[in-house]
């Protein structure tokens, strides 16, 4: 009885759908119809203001010069040999394209680019196309990292509304030298939360604690926060050190045709993480990792999912729903047409003791599953 009066469970008044099926199903890509995500239609969200009235163009007619409209990473100074830092270049070539709308960031197919830990933010005028057609790549391990840069993050797209992530490039996370790390959990050493926030305590306050400082700050690749109307599409996403791809508090979201690829035994490699993420559609992914193929986490509603090949990894989750004793609800998630394979996991939903809330309107359908362990887990 003690027990049971301590635990609250959730309310899950979902309706579960999982039709295991052996055929009529091929999860590659452009096989799916696409969904559109809500919010996705060109307008702004209700809580964006409309953008202030510029005065009429006197000469209507003219042709417009497109080159006026793209930025070249290499004009602003940028290298690309792989081995000098380019992010200053990238800054200053963001920062004249955010003051022009509809703007080009063009990033040359034929060259590496390295970039430290950056926050790409406005002021931003709307439709900025950012093509990735060459590799960019952050410093090669946590010995390379720049002692001033965040070591949680690397690239962050901060209130951004209105943006396309594309191309036909890779985004290199370098993440071996992060796994090979001796306090990785694969590697069987595990570290309380409270000597985590001594160190963390001491690193703040100057004490250099160089391997562990590594272990305990796992970089994150993607990270879109408080952004909306936003797509990711074309790119190959590989060997993050945690998390590829991150949404934080955004709304109106098309992940569509990304090739995310690493190791199975690289920990925490989530392919694309939500948290605070309204209205996105997510299809036709080929997704290998370490960690969740896609985990959904508290605040998030009106999820699409199709399309998906997700394994060797940890399956799709609605994941840590009341952790720290909160109040978490999730609703309408939908997965459907996909494929997992090779997986712990194929469906999972997980809630904490002690944690409120609620899970509702959720639908898992046509899941093909190879060697998976558990096909649906509903834990605490």
């Amino acid at each position: 009885m003690e027990l049971a009066r301590g635990l609250l469970f959730f309310s899950i008044s979902a309706i579960l759908y999982l039709h295991l099926c052996t055929s009529n199903l091929s999860a590659r890509y452009h096989y799916h119809k696409k969904h559109k995500p809500k919010h996705s239609n060109g307008r702004p969200p209700a809580n964006v203001p409309d953008p202030p009235s510029i005065p009429s163009d006197p000469y209507p007619n003219d042709p417009v010069n497109t080159l006026d409209c793209i930025f070249d990473v290499m004009s602003y100074g940028a290298v690309g040999d792989g081995c000098s830092d380019d992010t200053t270049a990238f800054k200053e070539a963001w920062k004249a394209a955010c003051a022009v709308e509809s703007a080009t960031l063009l990033i040359p197919s034929d060259k590496s680019f390295i970039i430290t830990s950056t926050i790409f933010s406005g002021p931003y005028k709307p439709g900025l196309f950012f093509p990735v057609d060459g590799v960019l790549m952050p410093p090669d391990g946590p010995d390379c990292w720049p002692k001033a840069d965040s070591r949680q993050q690397w690239l962050v797209f901060y209130r951004i509304y209105d943006m396309k992530l594309t191309g036909n490039g890779v985004i290199e996370g370098n993440g071996q030298k992060w796994w090979d790390l001796p306090c990785k959990p694969h590697r069987g050493i595990h570290f309380s939360n409270q000597l985590i926030n001594t160190f963390s305590s001491l690193m703040t306050h100057g004490v250099q604690i160089r391997s562990f400082s590594c272990c305990f700050l796992h970089l994150q690749m993607i990270r879109f926060f408080m952004s909306s109307n936003l797509v990711v599409s074309g790119i190959k996403i590989q060997n993050s050190p945690q998390f590829h791809m991150k949404c934080d508090g955004c709304e109106g979201v098309l992940i569509d045709k990304l090739l995310i690829d690493t190791p199975k035994l690289s920990s925490n490699t989530d392919g694309i993480h939500l948290g605070n993420t309204k209205s996105v559609g997510i299809y036709n992914l080929m997704i290998t990792n370490g960690d969740d193929c896609i985990s959904i986490g508290p605040g998030c509603s009106d999820v699409h999912i199709e399309g998906v090949t997700c394994g060797p990894s940890h399956g799709i989750s609605i994941d840590s729903l009341g952790v720290h004793n909160s109040q978490a609800c999730v609703s309408n998630i939908a997965v459907r047409n996909s494929m997992i394979k090779e997986s712990d996991n194929g469906v999972r939903i997980k809630t904490w003791q002690r944690g409120a809330g609620s899970v509702s309107g959720i639908s898992f359908e046509n899941i093909q599953m190879e060697n998976v362990r558990n096909c649906i887990n509903i834990d605490q």
